[in-house]
């Protein structure tokens, strides 16, 4: 079985981030859609729910390697500063077990101080400004 599935997505372009994307689209619109129960609006996030569905499983079966690669990096293309943004913050919330992070009151600069130093006086990098904080 396993043999016959490997044979089967040969030449196929598979799951990459876009069609992950619209898998949780559409399944969330599938979910919102129970939500409203028999409203219009129900059957209208239901259908599109479930195109987004087929659209991704179109995609992830499709022989046309070429065009899903160039739609997935276009999708990452606009996609990046929001992806960006959220790496920002979950590598801030790492760190914050082992340091603080102070922002420099005049050019708004983020420090990294390491915690457990006590009342430290802390040079900017950026514009040489110095101030104290609590490590």
């Amino acid at each position: 079985m396993k043999e016959k599935l490997i044979r089967f997505m040969q030449g196929r372009y598979g799951i990459d981030q876009l069609s992950k994307f619209l898998l949780v689209v559409g399944v969330i619109f599938v979910l919102v859609s129970a939500l409203f129960g028999s409203h219009p609006a129900a059957l209208i996030c239901y259908l599109l729910g479930w195109v987004f569905v087929i659209w991704c499983y179109v995609r992830v079966f499709s022989r046309n390697v070429s065009k899903r690669y160039a739609e997935n990096q276009a999708f990452l293309a606009r996609t990046y500063r929001i992806r960006s943004f959220f790496q920002r913050q979950k590598n801030i919330w790492t760190q914050r077990k082992t340091y603080h992070i102070y922002t420099c009151p005049s050019c708004k600069q983020k420090i990294r101080i390491p915690k457990g130093k006590g009342k430290i006086e802390v040079r900017c990098p950026k514009c040489g400004t110095t101030f104290i904080k609590k490590s």
